[in-house]
């Protein structure tokens, strides 16, 4: 065995409770596993948004932008729900979480880059839903949750983690060896624990462990080759996680989409780029 095979070796043995990553906002993970039930009644997602005042202000905030038009504006987070409804509440509550769990991180220009690389796969997922059969919110979600490993091991070592954003160049899904060698764990393998840990829907594991594999040309065409599709459009129109990120043409990503999605989808890069960044803008200006 070569040293460098040995030193991989040595550091994927890292124990995953050695990683000490930061805890994700605890409301909006109760509001993703709340909204999951069957059963789940507005005001009880209303009541667990509300018990953090600072947070519910934010989702407020957010749900009467521009970005949603509401006719009426939501005075409360009960009324937002009503309007909205919970499963767009719930990737909502999870794009404020994401912002809280960068913080003040979020200055540095890699930083901000990961986060709207995130809202970008969200915004393009949602969109691609929409031209088929999938429901747009639980979409939206995904997205949103897709680099939840990545923001983990950005939040745990912000410094080292933006030199290697910084400095890394190649395919998107060749980072995953640097940050192997940097802790021990990549981001889509953190986000699966992450997955485990916080008790979240089955669907999410496939989400965050596997949006940088190969997708088979015979793979059945489901939330999770959305988000992969999605992750690599937002590359590929300029909201790559690094500058050094070496995207597929957009012209390639189109032919992985089912027929129904690639009718419905802008032929031109530009025009993708354009819409997802107005809605970028929006969330980001309140």
């Amino acid at each position: 065995m070569s040293q460098t095979e040995t030193h991989k070796e040595e550091m994927s043995a890292v124990p995953w409770t050695h990683l000490r990553l930061p805890p994700f906002p605890q409301v909006a993970i109760q509001v993703l596993q709340l909204a999951s039930s069957e059963n789940v009644q507005l005001h009880q997602l209303s009541d667990l948004i509300s018990s953090d005042p600072a947070f519910a202000s934010e989702v407020l905030t957010i749900a009467n932008s521009c970005l949603y038009s509401l006719r009426v504006p939501a005075s409360s987070v009960l009324q937002a729900i009503a309007v909205l409804g919970a499963n767009h509440l719930q990737g909502l509550c999870l794009t404020v979480g994401v912002r809280t769990y960068l913080g003040k991180n979020l200055g540095h220009p890699s930083m901000r880059a990961l986060w709207r690389h995130n809202l970008a796969c969200a915004l393009i997922a949602q969109q691609l839903a929409s031209g088929g059969f999938m429901d747009r919110d639980t979409a939206y979600t995904a997205g949103i949750m897709h680099d939840v490993g990545r923001l983990g091991l950005a939040v745990l070592r912000p410094n080292e983690y933006t030199l290697l954003l910084g400095a890394h160049q190649g395919s998107p899904a060749s980072i995953l060896v640097a940050e192997q060698e940097m802790f021990g764990w990549d981001h889509c393998e953190t986000g699966r624990e992450l997955v485990a840990d916080w008790k979240l829907p089955a669907g999410f594991d496939a989400v965050v462990a596997d949006h940088h594999a190969p997708r088979r040309k015979d793979a059945p065409w489901g939330i999770p080759g959305l988000i992969s599709v999605s992750c690599r459009m937002a590359d590929a129109i300029g909201f790559a996680a690094f500058p050094g990120c070496e995207p597929a043409p957009y012209a390639e990503l189109l032919g992985e989409l089912p027929s129904r999605e690639r009718q419905s989808f802008p032929a031109q890069s530009e025009t993708l780029a354009v819409e997802v960044a107005e809605k970028i803008n929006a969330i980001e200006s309140v």
